[in-house]
């Protein structure tokens, strides 16, 4: 089953609903980084999530980039999205594996810490990009997007999202549900709400048994409509003309050391680890480019 969101809203549009699957996604993603499992459950939690964000966006010009560094083993997490349901994303440590003592579930709150920050940046094609954060508060990643949609939002939500990995390493399942109150909701709807996700099972177990985004959304509100859906999938847009344009803002002095001592440079996409080489010619284009424009 490809993966897939899917937007919904209740009857009476106080609640909306944004629910998909990511198994191939998260899986993509391990294969690619070579994640071991803790890193891999916190990166396909994060990658879910931020799905679920680019969805939300309204130009395909537009994207969203998710940081989260909690001072964890993990080190610094980065995944982004675009509303065509494109996502990448990587970790500092891709090879931690943790448990909890108690319960034997991959401990991704520890690895990913709590002493740290939740960002999320919208850049919207414009000259300003909007820039929202908020502290962890469990390293968990659901919890931490949730009081983020609260906090830097200003709409109550509740996130639910899981990655279950097989006994090879392997993504056996994965998916993320996000629930929002809109303005107009009633005590009612927040009850409802309350009472749906009191009794729902970790989505990762939903999606194993074979739950398609739809059927996640018909879990928690049987009558809910679906408004759209899209296809979600891994894609890394880098190139060796974008690195190019990166390497063109280094002082003139530092592109000179790499031209006459290196005789050249590679550099590395950490999304998708594809290497570009740039010899010595391409390093004297890059330095006549910024001759010619007095840089």
């Amino acid at each position: 089953m490809n993966d897939k969101l899917v937007y919904a809203i209740t009857p009476n549009q106080h609640v909306r609903i944004l629910a998909c699957t990511t198994t191939q996604l998260c899986e993509a993603a391990r294969r690619q980084h070579d994640l071991w499992p803790t890193s891999a459950a916190a990166l396909g939690r994060m990658m879910s999530v931020t799905a679920i964000l680019g969805a939300m966006l309204k130009s395909e010009k537009e994207k969203v980039t998710v940081q989260i560094n909690g001072g964890g083993a993990i080190g610094t997490m980065m995944a982004d999205a675009n509303c065509k349901g494109q996502v990448r994303g990587f970790v500092g440590d891709p090879h931690q594996y943790l448990v909890y003592n108690d319960t034997n579930k991959l401990a991704v709150g520890l690895i990913v810490g709590t002493n740290g920050y939740l960002k999320v940046i919208k850049d919207m094609g414009l000259k300003d990009q909007f820039a929202g954060q908020v502290a962890l508060q469990s390293g968990e990643i659901g919890d931490d997007f949730a009081y983020y949609f609260t906090v830097s939002e200003q709409t109550p939500s509740a996130v639910s999202v899981g990655v279950l990995v097989d006994t090879d390493n392997s993504i056996k399942s994965a998916g993320a549900m996000i629930i929002q109150i809109m303005p107009d909701a009633l005590e009612e709807d927040i009850v409802a709400c309350e009472q749906a996700l009191s009794t729902l099972r970790p989505v990762s177990e939903l999606v194993a048994e074979g739950m398609s985004a739809e059927d996640l959304v018909r879990v928690v509100f049987p009558d809910a409509e679906i408004l759209s859906e899209k296809p979600l999938g891994w894609y890394c847009d880098c190139s060796k003309d974008r690195f190019k344009a990166g390497l063109s803002t280094l002082d003139k002095k530092d592109l000179e050391e790499m031209l006459h001592e290196d005789h050249g440079c590679e550099v590395k996409c950490e999304y998708c680890n594809t290497v570009y080489q740039f010899n010595e010619h391409d390093l004297n284009v890059i330095l006549g480019f910024k001759a010619a424009c007095g840089r």
